[in-house]
């Protein structure tokens, strides 16, 4: 029993110094900031942010598609590979017509990094038009 025991461990480690080594060897996607707060925007307001995002892996960052929540907030991204140690942008941008109260746009960026899904998000909180 002590045999199986100490077999497993063995391969346990393994398998975490096998997912360190992959980890260190890929893409890795490092943002600046990853939610920027509007503060109280009125409705109607288009309100964007610029996330910086720097490949700080070892081999190109490729970001294979970028989703929004909803409809109100649009992402653009690089569609060229990101060298590592190189900087790119991803452009988000709200329309809060129809919206009221406070709002959290998240935007999934999916990648070929070592977490191959990362968020970002634009908050704010819609007050009415004033007439």
């Amino acid at each position: 029993m002590k045999k199986i025991a100490v077999l497993f461990s063995l391969f346990v480690f393994a398998l975490v110094l096998n997912a360190n080594a992959q980890e260190a060897s890929g893409a890795v996607i490092s943002f600046k900031e990853k939610s920027v707060d509007f503060g109280d925007i009125t409705q109607g307001d288009k309100v964007s942010h610029t996330f910086e995002l720097t490949n700080s892996g070892k081999t190109p960052l490729i970001i294979s598609n970028v989703a929004a929540t909803c409809g109100c907030t649009v992402p653009s991204w690089p569609k060229d590979p990101i060298a590592p140690g190189k900087t790119a942008e991803i452009k988000v941008s709200f329309n809060s017509t129809g919206k009221m109260g406070k709002q959290n746009s998240v935007v999934r960026i999916y990648s070929n990094a070592s977490e191959p899904i990362e968020k970002v998000s634009l908050i704010s909180n819609v007050l009415p038009k004033t007439k």
